[in-house]
């Protein structure tokens, strides 16, 4: 069992996703399952980027971060949070 986090920590990575709707460029990480969009690639990243540190911070102040950072597959080890190793990222198309 992992003690509380009560902080964020640093240097951890995370996956961006970005999809376009209409006018709109939407951002999504599904470690966290947060999304933002913006009217442009970058903008919409750091929309998003600024939504994750907002439930980061809020994780962390609700004493819920370790769980959700070990739900998403980061490790806790020796004092110190790693990012889960990404081998594949890839696209399926399912047809008839």
């Amino acid at each position: 069992m992992v003690t509380i986090t009560r902080t964020i920590p640093k240097n951890l990575t995370f996956t961006v996703q970005v999809f376009r709707e209409g006018n709109l460029f939407v951002s999504y990480n599904p470690e966290l399952d947060v999304s933002s969009c913006g009217e442009t690639i970058d903008k919409a990243k750091m929309n998003l980027r600024d939504a994750m540190k907002g439930f980061l911070k809020s994780a962390a102040k609700m004493g819920t971060l370790a769980g959700i950072l070990e739900e998403a597959g980061y490790i806790y080890h020796k004092n110190r949070w790693s990012d889960p190793e990404l081998i594949v990222m890839d696209r399926v198309t399912i047809g008839s």
